[in-house]
């Protein structure tokens, strides 16, 4: 094995006990916050803070790069955020779990982009998009792992938190051991608002749509797994379904909006999630398997609409703008993963649980309105302008370089 495949391969397992280890977390919180008596309200602000703490990362994230290195960056986050993860079971109160959800958005964000700017130095053109894909089943695949292993003890105790802690610790591991040199301090791209929206208005509000469905869902869907009366095990698999089904759909989606026009492709995801998300919030409690096939559905749908948005601003924006419209859009749906929550949490307060699926719907069909309005005043890009979907996870600006060949 080659000193790169070596280097990638470390980076890949570090990065999987990381998605591990906050996957367990996404889980957990929710689920113990409600039964701390936490309300819905306090829990969609808790997911709000973890992703504006997440931007902030993203924003402050290549300046300790360059101030420390990478390796030392890495290991100080990742102790940060280690010791934050066994701070939740002492304070628990709803103010607390604020605080250290978004300083754990803040050290996760420098985190991947630690790992993932570190990526891109290691793969060669040739391998670029390789990486990009094997990246991409990771976290997906661990991050569901992650989920599951909420079944290994009651959410009440102290032993899931120790558990992601430890992951987090691991993580360290293989990164502060390799022998492999530590890559060039990250690169900033500008980010200007008023230019992106002008590149693409239907891929600048798809990812602010986007980024309110699915903060709100990844904090509030255990919620509304819970309110349906669903056991520990059964919610942690409501969630796997999700991801799962996201997995499977990006890349049949993917490709089938490179050859028509890709709004046609992203305003049938939005609907079909409306569909799926109305069918989950009025089913009927006891029909559990019917729910899981609904949610395995609705990630089909919902997960592959972010890249999607991506890939049609990337076709109007020029070649050398495609790294800063990525990076820019990213923040753009981390404003919207920051709203959702506080939107929609009251939503679920007044309707009852599947008043999250609803409030998503509400947005998504909006959203999906606004697109057939843009097909009917902007013509599809042409032929030759047009970049072929890549499915990019919602990581840090530091990923999108790994799109692109030097």
């Amino acid at each position: 094995m080659s000193s790169a495949a070596r280097s990638i391969a470390t980076l890949l397992i570090g990065t999987g006990a990381l998605f591990l280890g906050n996957g367990l977390l996404q889980t957990l919180l929710p689920i113990r916050a409600q039964l701390e008596a936490f309300s819905t309200s306090a829990i969609g602000l808790m997911g709000a803070i973890y992703f504006a703490g997440f931007a902030v990362g993203c924003l402050v994230g290549p300046a300790a790069v360059k101030k420390v290195g990478h390796i030392r960056c890495f290991a100080g986050f990742a102790a940060l955020a280690a010791a934050a993860m066994l701070v939740f079971p002492i304070a628990v109160n709803p103010l607390a779990w604020s605080i250290l959800r978004g300083f754990t958005g803040l050290c996760l964000a420098v985190l991947y982009m630690v790992v993932e700017s570190w990526l891109n130095d290691q793969s060669s053109n040739e391998v670029r998009g390789g990486v990009l894909s094997v990246y991409i089943i990771v976290s997906n695949v661990v991050t569901m792992g992650g989920q599951l292993m909420v079944n290994i003890d009651e959410p009440t105790g102290w032993l899931l938190f120790s558990l992601v802690a430890m992951l987090v610790g691991l993580s360290l591991v293989p990164l502060s051991l390799t022998d492999t040199a530590a890559p060039k301090p990250i690169a900033t791209a500008e980010l200007r608002i008023a230019r992106l929206f002008r590149y693409s208005p239907a891929g600048f509000v798809g990812c602010l749509a986007v980024g309110m469905v699915e903060g709100a869902f990844w904090t509030l869907g255990p919620v509304f797994a819970q309110g349906r009366a669903l056991p520990v095990a059964e919610i942690a698999l409501f969630m796997g379904a999700f991801v799962a089904g996201g997995t499977l759909s990006q890349w049949p989606l993917g490709r089938l909006s490179d050859h028509v026009d890709r709004r046609w492709v992203m305003a049938g995801c939005s609907l079909g999630t409306v569909g799926t998300g109305l069918a989950l919030a009025f089913l009927a409690p006891d029909s559990t398997a019917l729910a899981f096939a609904l949610a395995c559905l609705h990630g089909a749908f919902m997960v592959p609409l972010y890249a999607l948005c991506l890939a049609h601003a990337n076709d109007y924006a020029p070649n050398e703008r495609l790294v800063e419209t990525s990076s820019g859009l990213l923040l753009v749906y981390a404003a919207g993963a920051v709203t959702g929550p506080l939107a929609i949490g009251p939503a679920m307060e007044r309707f009852g649980p599947g008043g999250l699926f609803l409030a998503m719907a509400v947005i998504l069909g909006l959203f999906a309105l606004f697109l057939l309005a843009r097909m009917l005043v902007r013509p599809i890009a042409a032929a030759g302008e047009r970049v072929e979907f890549v499915p990019v996870p919602k990581t840090t600006p530091s990923v999108y370089a790994l799109e692109t060949d030097d």
